[in-house]
């Protein structure tokens, strides 16, 4: 018997926002239907945690509607033993994903008050593969390098040329690219020496600020 009072919550949410919209990766679906999205939310919007919508968790940052985080995940064709790369740690959902997918995560956030409860959670969850960073995630970090996949969960005026750089043979780039309005979903693959460039359609993130980001 599941004690989880969220467990069917999470498989319809899986069902109906995810698989439904096309995501296949069953890695990937096997780990939403696991991950306990609502401890990842402020307690007032705790019942909303599993609606098709972006929540505030403090800051001026929120939590990405769990489709858009299923798409972006999806793209980056992960693999047991890649490493990979978040930057905007936020409230820790999308690395929690990524940590069961990889082998390792290295997240970073700008804001030292968010990585900490980011990394109290993920102790507190047993997620042992997670590093949190604090600092300016545009410039990434190099300690890691070269990372299998890089995800970047706010929106940029380019991809950050330190993180192409970060980026190894055969990984793949995963990033809202555009305004601070409006962004295309782009992924870059090294491959060979060259880069493909790839785009998935118009989402709407917060702005990531930073050397290579938008300005405060």
């Amino acid at each position: 018997m599941n004690d989880d009072p969220y467990a069917l919550l999470r498989e319809r949410m899986v069902a109906t926002q995810i698989e439904d919209r096309g995501v296949r990766d069953p890695r990937l679906l096997d780990v939403m239907r696991q991950i306990p999205r609502h401890l990842f939310v402020p307690p007032a919007f705790r019942e909303a945690a599993y609606q098709d919508r972006p929540l505030p968790i403090g800051s001026g940052q929120t939590i990405s509607q769990p489709y858009i985080v299923a798409v972006m995940t999806e793209l980056l064709h992960l693999k047991e033993n890649d490493r990979v790369l978040e930057i905007g740690t936020g409230s820790g959902y999308q690395a929690a994903i990524l940590s069961r997918l990889a082998k390792t995560v290295v997240t970073m956030e700008r804001l030292p008050g968010i990585a900490e409860d980011a990394r109290r959670l993920f102790e507190s969850l047993g997620y042992t593969n997670i590093t949190v960073v604090s600092g300016d995630g545009t410039e990434g970090y190099g300690p890691g390098s070269p990372y299998d996949g890089i995800i970047v969960t706010a929106a940029t005026p380019d991809i950050p040329g330190p993180l192409v750089a970060q980026l190894g043979e055969g990984g793949r780039l995963v990033a809202p690219v555009g305004s601070r309005d409006l962004q295309q979903l782009v992924r870059l693959t090294r491959r060979g020496g060259s880069l493909i460039r790839e785009e998935f359609g118009g989402v709407v993130f917060v702005p990531l600020l930073g050397k290579y980001g938008w300005k405060d």
